[in-house]
């Protein structure tokens, strides 16, 4: 599973994108409250780890979850 930040301009926040092996869109969800909807994509177990990822995470860089 890879991850990706991409940055919000004006009133738009910025956002995560969760992508599949084939790089298939399969979850998206504001970088400001992203644990609210991690049962959906079936990473609460990861929250802590998946939050200090997002924190770290340069914009538009595209980057494969390590621990998953």
């Amino acid at each position: 599973m890879f991850i990706i930040k991409i940055k919000g301009k004006a009133k738009i926040p910025d956002y995560i994108q969760l992508r599949d092996e084939q790089f298939v869109l399969i979850g998206y969800f504001r970088a400001d409250r992203p644990l609210r909807d991690l049962e959906k994509f079936g990473l609460e177990d990861h929250q802590e780890s998946l939050q200090n990822l997002i924190n770290e995470l340069p914009f538009g860089k595209l980057t494969k979850i390590p621990f998953l």
